[in-house]
């Protein structure tokens, strides 16, 4: 008699409408121009949506050295720096720069900021493409990183009463408090982001997931593990009181082992993860257990992103 256990599913989990739109881009660039169009970096950090697209006819390089002049070249969701595109025009490359919005957002807010005569401080983990994108916005030396709080301390800003701070988007949002709070008490006459920086997606998914600790034993987290979002929902977890979170890339690297004794897991994405993989993990639990499925609604997304002009326009001739 198999053993019963309960699975809660939060809502919402996986895909955000910035990583729709990325995978989308690549798709609609294969469908355009015909195979092979050249990806530089992951387009998202998901191993199995990587591979999905190197299937189809996308290639993925670190840099513009690796492309071929006469095919188009994709720039990844998590932005670039400036020097980048400036490249890629210099070559006459046929780009599309699929950088999430919100993304976008913080790029274009740090410049603002630099032609204010602010000093600006980015709250991102170093070597993130995030934060080397949006570092890249001004020449090198002009943005400072802060990890933690202790970072906030050993802060040596040019003029402290002329300073502006932005973060990475896929943060936790706990931490980035802390950090923030940091600044502001150091540096008092802070400018602080118009709207926060951490995106709808990583906000909601870290919600769902608090509440979701609330209600189960165990959990397990699908994702990359070079997705910032994704080991952030697993600390998020663990933070909230769960005891067992574990970051899986798919059902085939689950300890089942561990859930001899669990009678209730709950299962969340990182906003990378496709929904396939979150269906698969059903069920297998399906398959070794008698398992009861609910679904667990925090909050309703309903954002959308518009695809970019290059490729909403017909190709003629």
């Amino acid at each position: 008699m198999k053993k019963k256990i309960s699975v809660l599913v939060a809502q919402p989990r996986g895909f955000c409408a910035g990583v729709e739109r990325a995978i989308d881009i690549v798709e609609t660039a294969l469908d355009k121009w015909g195979a092979p169009v050249y990806v530089r970096h992951e387009i998202v950090h998901n191993k199995y949506v990587v591979e999905d697209l190197k299937n189809k006819g996308a290639i993925f390089v670190q840099e513009l050295d690796e492309c071929p002049a006469d095919r188009p070249v994709i720039f990844s969701a998590h932005g670039v720096p400036k020097s980048v595109p400036a490249e890629a025009k210099r070559r006459n490359f046929l780009f599309v720069d699929a950088t999430c919005p919100l993304v976008s957002k913080v790029h274009i807010e740090t410049e603002r900021y630099s032609n204010r005569g602010l000093q600006i401080i980015m709250i991102g983990h170093e070597g993130h493409p995030e934060t080397i994108g949006t570092m890249g916005q001004l020449p090198p030396g002009e943005i400072l990183l802060v990890e933690t709080v202790e970072d906030v301390e050993n802060l040596r800003p040019s003029n402290p009463d002329k300073l502006a701070y932005v973060t990475q988007t896929t943060l936790s949002i706990d931490d980035t408090f802390e950090i923030s709070e940091a600044l502001k008490r150091r540096f008092p006459l802070i400018v602080e982001p118009h709207k926060e920086d951490i995106c709808y997606a990583t906000t909601n998914r870290q919600t769902a997931v608090k509440e979701l600790a609330l209600k189960v034993d165990a959990m397990l987290i699908i994702g990359s593990n070079n997705s910032s979002n994704s080991n952030r929902l697993v600390e998020v977890g663990m933070r909230a009181g769960c005891e067992y979170v574990k970051l899986v890339e798919n059902s085939s690297m689950v300890d089942w082992s561990a859930f001899k004794k669990v009678k209730s897991v709950g299962i969340s994405a990182g906003a990378s993860a496709p929904e396939i993989l979150i269906e698969e993990l059903i069920g297998e639990f399906e398959n070794r257990f008698s398992t009861t499925l609910g679904y667990l609604p925090v909050v309703k997304e309903n954002v959308s992103f518009k695809m970019p002009r290059i490729l909403r326009e017909k190709t003629f001739g």
